[in-house]
Order: structure tokens, then C-alpha cells, then sequence
């Protein structure tokens, strides 16, 4: 244990940021009578919507495949046996990095015939310097409490013994240092020349936050007598 006095403290920091990417996911379906049929007009059709996604060029950042499903339909109060039909479904993920052409790219998906789609979603990247960013203003922010502490005691921090994520430094769990939470896009409507319903999003402000627990020793305190 030091013979310096011990200040512990939690450094906090809240940055406010736009968003780097959204995020748009596509389910494209098929029906058919016949299995063969409905798996050959699944990958037909998802071949199209993929094509039509990558046609933005490097608007798109990343698109993935999701997994595919093909499962039989039964007749209502029939027994299981009785088969109608087929369905099968396909996923995509589109990654998309210029907002410009996102309205264009959901209205476009929107248009063909089954075709779900869902989002945006107003992410930032995980490797994002605004993360890196918040950790350094937690640690600031805890050297500064730490600071004024000891000025409060008549003295002054002499040095760092610890500095973790918080709960690293207590047996008891604490909440995520590090998170981004997405607020809700604003969307507004409209009609194109084409008369395919035209998405004006608004990108949605990225909340992150980092926390940190450090401990610093200080100097003697002086108290008034």
C-alpha cells in the first residue's frame, strides 16, 4: 500500500457525432408450387437485387449475404403432410457510406415485387476514431477530477497506481465503458417523376460514451488549524 494518500475517481466522457455508415437489409422472396421452381426464382431474383445494389458503386461499402431459407406451406387444417407450396427467402445487408444516394437506394428495393426492406441504420464504424477519442476524454476528465480533488485537500496529485475500464477495478459489474446508441431518423415523403415514393433520411445523431476508473496518490493534505 503507498504511504502517499489514494484519490479515486470516474472519468466520463459524452461525444456527439454523425453517423459514418447506414445500414439497409433486403429479404427477397419466391412462392411457388414447386420446390425447384421457387429456389430458381429466389436465386433469379436475388441475383437482380444484388445487382441493383452494387450499381451505386462505391456508395455501397459492404453488401453480405444472409442465410437462405426454403421451407414447404401446408393447407390450413389439413394435416402436416399435405404440402401447397413452397416459400423460400434470401438476406442481404447493404453498407452504405454516401447518404446521397440512400433514398434512391430504399425507394428503389421498396419498388420490386417481394422485396422487404428495413432500416436505415445510422451506425458508426467499429473502428472509429471518435471511440479512441472518447476513451481519451474519460482519461482527461479523471486526471482533472483527480486534480481538483487534491487542490480541494490543500495538496496535489503525485502520480497514477491504476487506471482500467470501469468495474476492472471493483468485484462489482458496472456498466459498458463503451457504447453508441443511434437516435431515431427523420423521414419525410414525397413523389418522383417516376411515381416510386422518394426518402429524404435524416441522419441521426451517434451518442458515444466511455467511462474510466483511476486511482492517483497526491501529497499530504493541509488543513487549516
Amino acid at each position: 500500500m503507498p504511504n502517499e494518500p489514494v484519490i479515486s475517481v470516474r472519468g466520463a466522457a459524452v461525444l456527439e457525432v454523425e453517423p459514418e455508415i447506414a445500414v439497409v437489409w433486403a429479404t427477397v422472396m419466391a412462392r411457388d408450387k414447386d420446390r425447384r421452381r421457387a429456389v430458381e426464382a429466389l436465386a433469379d431474383r436475388t441475383n437482380r437485387i444484388t445487382a441493383q445494389i452494387k450499381g451505386y458503386g462505391e456508395a455501397v461499402e459492404k453488401l453480405d449475404s444472409g442465410r437462405v431459407i426454403v421451407q414447404p406451406e401446408f393447407k390450413e387444417g389439413k394435416p402436416r403432410e399435405r404440402i401447397t407450396g413452397y416459400v423460400a427467402q434470401a438476406g442481404l445487408t447493404a453498407t452504405i457510406a454516401n447518404f446521397d444516394v440512400l433514398g434512391d437506394l430504399v425507394a428503389g428495393l421498396a419498388d420490386q415485387d417481394m422485396v422487404a426492406v428495413s432500416g436505415p441504420a445510422w451506425q458508426l464504424r467499429p473502428d472509429s476514431p471518435v471511440h479512441r477519442e472518447a476513451r481519451l476524454a474519460a482519461a482527461k476528465d479523471a486526471t482533472q477530477r483527480a486534480r481538483e480533488y487534491a487542490e480541494a485537500f490543500g495538496g496535489t496529485i503525485t502520480g497514477l497506481l491504476e487506471g482500467a475500464d470501469t468495474g476492472l477495478l471493483t468485484a462489482q459489474a458496472q456498466p459498458q465503458a463503451m457504447m453508441a446508441r443511434a437516435g431515431r431518423a427523420r423521414v419525410l415523403g414525397g413523389v418522383r417523376e417516376e411515381s416510386l415514393p422518394e426518402f429524404d433520411f435524416e441522419p441521426a445523431t451517434q451518442t458515444v460514451t466511455a467511462q474510466v476508473d483511476a486511482r492517483f496518490t497526491m501529497t499530504a493534505p493541509k488543513f487549516d488549524r
